[in-house]
Order: structure tokens, then C-alpha cells, then sequence
């Protein structure tokens, strides 16, 4: 039995994937949460073997979520669900250690097929994508870099929720941080990205899809 835990921040969207996946013999819902935020404890809890996972929400992003719960899980296997079909996400998500990407716009039995392919070990990838994205995992070229991958995983975090319009203090007391460590992430990322000010981090994170689309 594959054991699974859905994370989507639409309800509708989730309640209808739990019933999709219920409906097959081989495959159990452990779990389903509506914030990013939730899926790393929930996953920690229940020790998923796949994790369904969103790209787009608010807080903390699937793709940090996805981190997370590949650290601390690495048997877990974690597969992107996502409206976004720019190679540069998709290529971000994998480096974040997940196992593959599905849009959502796909059919249910491509969902059901992708569960199956990363529980069995196999990376998952639409044909439509991949060889896109193999090019670019193995472009080594100078500057083709992401350039997230300067930021740490805490700093990503500081980063999206700046994006969504919290506050130094919002921030900290999201993050358990004093306001004064969330300004120095702020200070660190923008000397990193060679941005000036806040207007820079923003325009930064929209450019690179960390802003949340609503």
C-alpha cells in the first residue's frame, strides 16, 4: 500500500485528490493539509511514503516545504503538483530534492501513474518537459545557476514572507526569530542578490516566482 499526504492550499482541489486517490486499490491517504507550513510536521507525524505537493503557497512555498521534509525524511519521496510550467520552477523543485513534477492541468491517471513512479524510485517528469529540464540540470554553464540557490533555506522562508507583505515582526514571530536576526537575513540576502533596498528583494521575488500569484 502507498501511503500518501496531500498538501494544497485549495480545499476543493485537495478533497477532490484524496477521493481520486482513494479510489485505487494500492494507494492510502494518510493526510491532507491546506498550508505548506502543516505538511512538514504532517509528514514527520505520518511518514509518508509520497508526498503531493503544491508549488504555490503562502508562507512557506512547496518547493521549501519539500526541503524540509527531505531532510528530515529522506525515504519520503515528494512530487510537485503545480499550475507553473516554466522549466526554471520545475528545475528549482527538483534540486530541492523532489522527485517529480505534474502539472495540474494533467489527467488523474497521470497523478496515479507519477505516485507510482516516484514510490518505485523513479524520477517523474511529463513528456512535454523533460527534456527541457534535463538540459538544464546539466547546463554547467557560467550564470546558468539558479540564482535561489545563493539563499539558504531560512532565508528563502524571510524572503516569501516579505513577498506576501508581513512585516519585521510579523516575520519573527511567524519564525520564532528576534525582529533583529529577520533584518539581518534581509541584509545578508540583499548583499548576496546585489540588490539596494526592499523594492529590490521584491522585484526579485517576483521575477523568480517566490511572490504568491493572489
Amino acid at each position: 500500500m502507498i501511503t500518501v499526504l496531500i498538501a494544497d492550499d485549495h480545499p476543493v482541489v485537495a478533497e477532490g485528490l484524496r477521493n481520486l486517490l482513494e479510489d485505487e486499490p494500492d494507494i492510502t491517504v494518510v493526510a491532507c493539509v491546506t498550508q505548506a507550513r502543516d505538511a512538514v510536521p504532517a509528514a514527520v507525524r505520518t511518514r509518508p511514503d509520497v508526498v503531493l505537493m503544491d508549488y504555490r503557497m503562502g508562507e512557506l512555498n512547496g518547493i521549501e516545504a519539500a526541503y524540509m521534509i527531505r531532510e528530515r525524511l529522506p525515504q519520503t519521496r515528494v512530487l510537485i503538483l503545480s499550475m507553473e510550467s516554466e522549466i526554471h520552477f520545475i528545475v528549482r523543485a527538483l534540486r530541492a530534492g523532489a522527485s517529480g513534477y505534474v502539472a495540474k492541468k494533467s489527467a488523474a491517471k497521470e497523478v496515479i501513474r507519477a505516485i507510482r513512479e516516484v514510490y518505485a524510485g523513479r524520477r517523474y517528469l511529463q513528456d512535454d518537459v523533460r527534456e527541457e529540464v534535463l538540459d538544464s540540470l546539466m547546463d554547467d554553464r557560467p550564470g546558468s545557476g539558479d540564482p535561489l540557490s545563493l539563499l539558504s533555506s531560512r532565508e528563502r522562508q524571510v524572503l516569501q514572507l516579505l513577498a506576501e507583505g508581513s512585516t519585521n515582526a510579523d516575520i519573527a514571530a511567524r519564525l520564532s526569530l528576534s525582529p533583529k536576526t529577520v533584518e539581518t537575513y534581509r541584509a545578508r540576502m540583499m548583499d548576496k542578490l546585489d540588490v539596494r533596498d526592499l523594492a529590490g528583494l521584491l522585484r526579485f521575488a517576483i521575477r523568480h516566482g517566490i511572490a504568491p500569484l493572489d
